[in-house]
């Protein structure tokens, strides 16, 4: 027993005693904080770039290029949350001619399921009739539950902590982008030679990995918002535009994405009595989750330099255990690993 309670072995149990606590405590609160710095690490290569081509000293460089991501950004959301709120409200105004039709459309099936049960015994014609008025009041419940007054708030409730988190990424970004040179140097005055070229070699590799990671995302969501857009160009051409940058932009929600979006448009088109236009959105959100499910472990894998297995059963563990985030923390977490063991920092060689 007392070979094991050494120095070294006490340093390791402390250290990663402090490494669970700072994942179950820290972490959490220090989400945008993080993303920052990491932000900062994928720009930087951008702003030694306009240093050298423009001969413009650190921080001029890391202003210009903060301001341009910052433009595009802005647009980026001015321009959706402008068009869906415009959208929002011509919704809004129609709605009262869309609840009218829904009253028609419901006593129109009254009366049809009345002809086809005529005939049949009293009790089968009943059971149909309460089952058929089930389906409508789930339907309806499940809408008022969605729009209810308890939800709407509690989404109202998160904005502001969404908007501190926003403004707090921002700075922390911005003055990460300054010191990120200084920090290097406070990092690599702590570290031996040999620690510090493995350090080094670290670095370049997730740098390079990192920007792989979001050239797949980037990618795979081109790939979506062309599939989105020529969709809905040939379902509903005057919604293509908008609805395809929406479905866009909120496909980057794990194992859901796009079906937001669809399955309940899809379900108005069928309540609605549109058929056709419903089983064609259903056919597309079934189309975009295939293309999501089966190109992005394989585009991903190719770009991180990992095979399509790992890679999604990292995304799948990580979203299980960290929920949204573990989407990009699992295959994040493997890569360290990996590129650790491959700076010879982590040494993994035993045979059972």
């Amino acid at each position: 027993m007392s070979k094991w309670l050494t120095k070294r072995n006490l340093i390791i149990t402390l250290t990663l005693i402090v490494i669970i606590l700072v994942s179950m405590f820290i972490l959490p609160v220090s989400l945008p904080i993080i993303f920052a710095l990491l932000t900062a690490l994928i720009i930087d290569p951008l702003v030694r770039v306009t240093e050298k081509k423009f001969k413009w000293n650190r921080k001029v460089s890391v202003i210009s290029v903060f301001i341009f991501i910052l433009a595009i950004i802005t647009s980026l959301f001015y321009f959706t949350v402008t068009q869906l709120i415009g959208k929002i409200i011509d919704l809004t105004i129609a709605a009262p001619g869309y609840f009218n039709s829904l009253s028609g459309i419901w006593i129109d099936s009254q009366s049809k399921l009345l002809q086809y049960t005529a005939g049949m015994p009293e009790e089968v014609v009943i059971g149909v009739q309460n089952e058929f008025k089930n389906v409508f009041e789930s339907i309806r419940e499940s809408i008022l539950n969605l729009l209810s007054y308890s939800k709407i708030m509690s989404l109202m409730a998160e904005i502001p902590n969404f908007l501190v988190s926003f403004i707090v990424f921002i700075i922390a970004l911005f003055l990460f982008m300054l010191e990120l040179p200084e920090l290097k140097k406070t990092l690599f005055r702590h570290l031996t030679t040999s620690t510090a070229e493995k350090v080094r070699f670290m670095i370049t590799k997730l740098n390079s990995v990192i920007f792989g990671f979001l050239k797949a995302q980037l990618l795979v969501s081109f790939i979506i918002l062309a599939t989105t857009f020529v969709g809905l160009l040939l379902i509903i051409p005057k919604y293509a535009i908008v609805m395809s940058l929406v479905i866009w932009i909120i496909d980057i929600i794990p194992i859901l994405g796009s079906i937001i979006v669809l399955a309940p448009w899809s379900l108005y088109m069928f309540i609605s009595g549109d058929v056709a236009t419903g089983t064609q959105l259903a056919i597309l959100a079934a189309v975009l989750l295939i293309i999501r499910r089966t190109i992005e472990p394989k585009v991903m894998g190719s770009q991180i330099g990992l095979s399509p297995l790992p890679t999604l059963i990292a995304m799948f563990i990580g979203l299980k255990l960290f929920g949204f985030l573990g989407f990009f923390i699992g295959p994040l977490a493997v890569i360290l690993f990996t590129t650790a063991r491959e700076a010879g920092i982590i040494k993994i060689n035993f045979r059972i």
